[in-house]
């Protein structure tokens, strides 16, 4: 799995602030890692220099193999509690993605896919 950390212009994006986000996703995604091909996470202040709570926002975007990517964000009042309840939250979506594929296979069940509909005039 691999991690990759943006920054905003407003975020200082050094490398022990990466090595520390990459650190916090790898522990959260851990036991579902080889599901998961590469997690993008985007650090940003909404509010920069305005003084103003929970300006810090986290974004981070998971690539499962074979699914379409899970996206979550999360706001707070500073980068690592918004990191952290980023990474709660891409948890648990892609434990309910992986929990309904399972219940798929073991009810032998295809994944539903969408079909266009014919024309009116056909």
């Amino acid at each position: 799995m691999k991690i990759q950390v943006n920054t905003d212009h407003n975020i200082e994006g050094h490398e022990a602030l990466a090595a520390h986000v990459s650190e916090l996703v790898g522990s959260a995604l851990g036991r579902v890692s080889e599901h998961i091909t590469r997690v993008e996470v985007y650090l940003s202040d909404e509010h920069a220099g305005k003084g103003s709570q929970d300006g810090k926002r986290c974004a981070m975007e998971a690539r499962l193999q074979g699914r379409p990517p899970i996206a979550v964000t999360h706001q707070a009042a500073t980068v690592h509690q918004a990191v952290n309840g980023a990474a709660e939250k891409l948890t648990r979506s892609v434990d309910s993605t992986l929990g309904a594929l399972r219940d798929q296979k073991r009810h032998g069940a295809e994944p539903a896919m969408r079909t266009a509909e014919p024309a009116a005039d056909e």
